[in-house]
């Protein structure tokens, strides 16, 4: 049975249909391996250990009864900014809301899909950071290496598929939330287009249209089965079993900072990911899209303000850490004009980008510069601090959050301490089929999911 949790959710999903295993027995090795590194990694803030047997239960006889689902008795972790019906919404912190009436619209397709929900995967308060830590639930472990972070926001959930306790799980992405956790933890996952998945009962694109729900899985196969069901559109899984024609693919190094300094297992993996593609028939070729510094101005104004937006909304800011009311107080004091500025100058990056993609199809970039950061690094750390600090990790990934395109974290090495190391595959509104197939074809010939930390 433990071999099951290694395999991923699609895999899962054929096993239950078929008859290997039933949905209970899955779902008992998964709260048994969640209790086990309960203690060493802190993934989970609430585990629905109950709740989600019963789940299983009816999953199994509806399995007997021959229904078929895509999800059906398959054990997935929501990450704690989904609301789940009868647990609080945290987000990191102390729960400032009552206990959800009902699911978000993200929770009730996987439920519909088929989908055993098994517990809150641990954030950063307010989702803010690229490292899963907060002075309310502590720190969260990289199975990997657990003196180091797994990444953030959605470190929870990259670790929990990382330490073989599910096989997919949800994300967000506000800044690099769903792909510097997939990179930090070697699992596959996508960032979607701003959009395609409902974030009811939130209002559509949070932090003024920077954030978007994604899945996150063992293998590329995980990642299209979830998305078919967040969508609530069929085609994505197909997309992974698709064959992708020749795609022209930009090598960039630039960020709207610059050449940053990486450290060399970060570009080796992208050069690596480069001659794999190249090896499949694609074209690779040096270019950097033509937008220059300008995102980041309206990247900065669209953040500070949503959190600000997102605080204020709060029934007790006073319970905030000193950093999130800090960031919150700067938020307020941006300008309504500069707001509708930042929201405008999108259109620009829009029509700069929509040249360069008549020559190119997607763009390839590192995702971190560096080893993501040591647990604690930045636990007494101003904001002023960890806001520098961090920036100089993570400048390839807020461009595309601005532009709302998706991109699909790849796995592709380790580094000397053994921590993985990943890339990004950029395309733009709508391709994440293109996205899913070409990830697909990658990991046919440099697959990642075999290896498993030694926890």
């Amino acid at each position: 049975m433990d071999e099951l949790l290694w395999v991923g959710a699609d895999a899962q999903a054929r096993a239950l249909r078929d008859g290997w295993t039933t949905a209970p027995e899955l779902l008992e090795s998964v709260l048994r391996r969640a209790g086990d590194l309960a203690g060493t990694l802190n993934i989970f803030r609430t585990v629905y250990a109950e709740c989600a047997r019963e789940e299983a239960k009816s999953a199994q006889r509806r399995i007997d009864a021959g229904e078929r689902l895509p999800l059906l008795g398959v054990p997935v972790a929501v990450k704690d900014d989904l609301d789940v019906a009868g647990d609080f919404t945290a987000q990191g912190g102390r729960p400032q809301f009552p206990v959800a009436e009902k699911d978000s619209a993200a929770v009730a397709l996987l439920r519909a899909a088929g989908a055993v929900i098994i517990g809150h995967t641990r954030t950063p308060e307010r989702c803010l950071w690229p490292f899963t830590e907060s002075k309310t639930a502590g720190a969260t472990r990289n199975p990997w290496h657990p003196a180091h972070t797994p990444g953030g926001s959605s470190g929870g959930s990259a670790a929990a598929i990382a330490a073989g306790i599910v096989g997919a799980a949800t994300g967000s992405d506000g800044g690099g939330s769903i792909r510097l956790p997939a990179a930090a933890c070697g699992v596959f996952a996508l960032k979607t287009s701003r959009g395609l998945v409902s974030t009811e009962p939130k209002p559509a694109g949070g932090w003024q249209g920077l954030s978007t729900i994604g899945p996150m899985g063992r293998k590329v196969a995980d990642v299209g089965l979830l998305l078919d069901a967040l969508a609530d559109t069929r085609g994505y899984r197909a997309a992974v079993d698709s064959v992708p024609e020749p795609t022209r693919v930009a090598l960039s190094w630039r960020t709207p900072l610059g050449v940053p300094p990486l450290a060399p297992a970060c570009r080796q993996a992208v050069l690596d990911a480069a001659d794999t593609l190249r090896s499949l028939g694609h074209r690779v070729v040096e270019a950097d899209p033509p937008l220059g510094a300008r995102p980041t101005p309206q990247f900065v104004v669209r953040y500070l303000r949503g959190v600000a937006e997102d605080v204020a909304a709060l029934p007790h800011p006073g319970w905030l850490e000193a950093r999130t009311r800090h960031i919150a107080a700067i938020g307020r004091r941006v300008p309504d004009r500069v707001l509708r500025w930042a929201r405008s100058a999108e259109a620009d990056l829009h029509a700069r980008m929509a040249g360069f993609l008549t020559h190119h199809d997607v763009v390839l970039q590192p995702t971190w510069t560096r080893t993501p950061p040591a647990v604690g690094l930045f636990r007494s750390s101003t904001l002023v601090t960890t806001w520098l600090g961090v920036t100089a990790r993570i400048p390839y990934l807020p461009t595309w959050n601005v532009l709302g395109y998706p991109v699909a974290a790849l796995p592709v090495s380790r580094d000397e301490r053994g921590l993985p190391v990943g890339v990004q595959l950029i395309a733009p509104p709508g391709s994440e089929k293109l996205l899913l197939s070409l990830s697909a074809q990658f990991e046919g010939i440099r697959p990642w999911a075999h290896k498993r930390p030694a926890l």
